[in-house]
């Protein structure tokens, strides 16, 4: 299968993977950054009770290998590659290992499905950066966001189906669904199509819920999409509803039970097992609220092969898959995609008039 890239580069967030990691990373995580130091200290406990070790590293790790199966098998047959943000494998290594490995030109894929700063054009930033301290780094063109790709949502169903089974029979009609993603602060989010994406991925799945297991009652289930790991400052507005707010509000209007989606998260890292798991859980537990939560897509193999798909969009020209009514999403972003006002301007990469292409 030809293409005119060399490798593939999966793009995170990192996480520290022993306990004497924890704090030089939370250092490292607030560069340009905002972050009052209070919250820092606080999240490094949070990583402490899980012994240290974030598991974000070994999750992109499985992926990477899941894919590198899938392409050997079914192509391209390109190698994969894996950096992060914030801690080790750092972009700057992992862009000296592929220079040194001979790859010239590389696409990339980033862990969020959704546009904002944060998830899009900073690791465009760092990659950008990454890039200027490594000479003869490999050029760099980036695979598109994915919130509305079937490889992504379809998934999403049978973990609501499997997290509804597992509620009081009783609770389980009435149960409500609520999304969860990483809230950002406002300002950002006027900024970028977080929100407006974010909202039609829970219309698409609530849709596709309806379709694959009708309420008995012919009722249609209450949703909302709520927000967690709020990190900035107090005064600075955030999107919300916070997701303990939303499970105290639910239990006292009388909810039977309640579904948590982590439909803003592809796997089970920290602000997963830490906020849903443990905060949500005792929120939901502390109001007699019947409660459980949904899996992240983390190697479902629809959405390893929603990765291969999304190459090969970029590098055949096949046809880009996507649900509902906005269509696929540009794949090389516009000057000011998700740039806040006041922002510092910074080189990025991938950034380029979208490419026209067909679509289904």
């Amino acid at each position: 299968m030809p293409t005119d890239y060399d490798a593939i580069l999966l793009v995170s967030f990192g996480g520290p993977e022993a306990p004497d990691e924890v704090i030089p990373f939370m250092e490292n995580v607030p560069r340009g950054r905002d972050i009052p130091r209070e919250r820092l200290e606080e999240v490094s406990q949070h990583y402490f009770g899980f012994g240290g070790r974030s598991p974000i590293n070994d999750q992109n790790r499985a992926l990477m290998a899941e894919l590198e199966t899938l392409l050997s098998a079914e192509g391209p047959d390109l190698p994969v590659y894996f950096g992060n943000r914030n801690w080790h494998p750092l972009l700057p290594d992992t862009l000296a290992q592929m220079r040194d490995d001979g790859v010239r030109r590389a696409i990339f894929f980033v862990t969020s499905a959704y546009s904002s700063y944060s998830g899009c054009r900073q690791y465009r930033e760092n990659l950008a950066e990454a890039r200027g301290e490594v000479e003869g780094a490999p050029e760099l063109d980036k695979l598109r966001v994915y919130y509305n790709h079937p490889g992504f949502l379809e998934p999403q169903v049978d973990f609501i189906l499997e997290a509804l089974a597992t509620l009081p029979e009783d609770a389980r009609d009435g149960a409500h669904i609520v999304f969860t993603t990483h809230s950002i602060p406002r300002t950002m989010s006027r900024h970028c199509d977080y929100e407006t994406q974010h909202y039609e991925a829970c219309r698409i799945v609530m849709e596709l819920l309806s379709e694959r297991a009708p309420r008995p009652d012919g009722g249609e289930r209450e949703w909302q999409l709520v927000f967690n790991s709020r990190s900035g400052p107090e005064f600075v507005p955030w999107l919300e509803p916070d997701v303990n707010d939303h499970l105290e509000a639910l239990a006292e209007q009388g909810a039977p039970g309640a579904v948590c989606v982590p439909i803003g998260f592809i796997s089970d890292h920290m602000e997963v097992i830490y906020d849903l798991d443990v905060e949500a859980v005792d929120t939901a537990k502390e109001r007699g609220l019947p409660f459980a939560r949904a899996a992240t897509v983390g190697t479902d193999p629809r959405f390893v092969a929603m990765i291969r798909e999304l190459v090969l969009e970029r590098a055949a020209d096949a046809p880009a898959r996507a649900l509902g009514t906005r269509g696929p999403n540009h794949d090389a972003c516009p000057i000011d995609c998700c740039f806040t006002p006041g922002q510092e301007v910074r080189d990025v990469v991938a950034a380029a008039p979208a490419r026209q292409r067909p679509s289904v």
